[in-house]
């Protein structure tokens, strides 16, 4: 009974921790101290790679080693899209279940602090949406508008669901109409739409997949190359003609790579 007492306190605890933590703004993301070892790492290992398949020279490699250390910074930019994308996905069932909630005649109120259960039951206690509702929740238990809460959320996630979402829901509460009618309707909207970003990303997922095997290639063409044949582009690496050569060929490489990502980011 006494431990049973103390995970109660301790998720008590938790809650009131959360609910007191300053709100989270989505719209930016920052990188932790592993993630800047762990990508700085990758870029800095990616810069050797480049310098000795185009120049075979320890000084391209002193060059592009502090392009390397600044890599972190362009995969904070895949980092935020990841998590926009994971809180549309739980903001999705979090709406969803606040609408049966409302359709079985709980309150607005009420059906928030029941939906905080079932998140946490769906995605954990420590996750993104699980943390936002709960802190919607309790902000109604202290009399702050419900649609008030839904906007400050909508402004902070960077979600144009979210966003659009919390507009209607003040709309509604303004104008006094069938509250849950609208938020059942508006639900529905953003999960069709969600639905089709789904399918959108499970049939690009193997081209981007592809995409990563063919940046890889010409790096594995020209080491197989080397491997088997050593010597063959010894002409590439000692005059200037093929130094140029080299470099123009990486600039394309960097070119083709940029155009396949931005072919493959579709926009619903």
């Amino acid at each position: 009974m006494q431990g049973i007492l103390r995970g109660g306190g301790k998720k008590a605890a938790d809650k009131n921790a959360r609910s007191n933590a300053p709100p989270a703004d989505y719209r930016s993301y920052r990188l932790s101290l592993r993630e800047w070892m762990v990508y700085g790492g990758e870029g800095i290992a990616l810069c050797a790679l480049a310098a000795y398949v185009f120049y075979r020279s320890p000084a391209a490699f002193a060059v592009m080693a502090p392009l390397g250390m600044l890599y972190p910074l362009y995969k904070r930019r895949d980092l935020q899209k990841a998590r926009l994308w994971q809180l549309n996905l739980q903001f999705k069932e979090g709406i969803l279940v606040l609408s049966s909630f409302l359709s079985a005649g709980y309150s607005l109120e009420n059906g928030l602090s029941l939906s905080v259960k079932e998140l946490e039951n769906l995605y954990g206690s420590s996750s993104m949406i699980a943390d936002e509702f709960s802190r919607i929740a309790s902000g109604a238990r202290m009399n702050q508008p419900v649609e008030g809460l839904f906007l400050d959320f909508g402004r902070r996630s960077g979600s144009q669901e979210a966003d659009s979402f919390a507009q209607v829901l003040a709309a509604a509460r303004r104008s006094g109409g069938e509250l849950v009618e609208i938020i059942g309707h508006t639900a529905g909207i953003i999960r069709d739409k969600m639905q089709v970003q789904e399918e959108i990303h499970t049939m690009t997922a193997s081209r981007v997949f592809e995409q990563k095997i063919m940046n890889a290639v010409p790096f594995g063409i020209v080491l197989y190359i080397d491997f088997t044949s050593p010597g063959f582009f010894r002409q590439m690496y000692g005059l200037w003609s093929g130094r140029v050569i080299m470099t123009l060929c990486l600039l394309l490489y960097g070119a083709a790579v940029a155009l396949s990502r931005r072919i493959l980011a579709i926009e619903v």
